[in-house]
């Protein structure tokens, strides 16, 4: 059974920074893309950031370019998103999302689901 296990998770102040981690299990998760969506009160969830299992491809949204990282240890199946320069609009809960191949995390086609970390910024 495949889990999902985010952390890093937080109140912090605009501005400022956090790290949030992923934890995936049970299962080997080669050619698994990887990542994070997030959902804001009030609205849908949407796709943040991606990374291919080799790491050569990566995925952005508009909204959080050159502020947000994300980044994958597959000898540990974990993936990272590096959140900097963080505005009230970040606020959410953020989803880490796992599914086989690349093309399909672009897509939205999300084979596994974490439960979710909130992450609140204050103005």
């Amino acid at each position: 059974q495949v889990q999902l296990v985010e952390s890093g998770g937080g109140l912090v102040q605009a501005g400022g920074s956090l790290r949030l981690s992923c934890a995936a299990s049970g299962r080997t998760f080669s050619s698994y893309a990887m990542g994070w969506f997030r959902q804001a009160p009030g609205k849908e969830r949407e796709s943040v950031a991606g990374i291919s299992w080799s790491g050569g491809d990566t995925y952005y949204a508009d909204s959080v370019k050159g502020r947000f990282t994300v980044s994958r240890d597959n000898a540990k199946s974990t993936v990272y998103l590096q959140m900097n320069s963080l505005k009230p609009e970040d606020t959410a809960v953020y989803y880490c999302a796992v599914t086989l191949y690349y093309r399909r995390y672009v897509r939205g086609d999300i084979d596994y689901w974490g439960k979710g970390t909130l992450v609140t910024v204050s103005s």
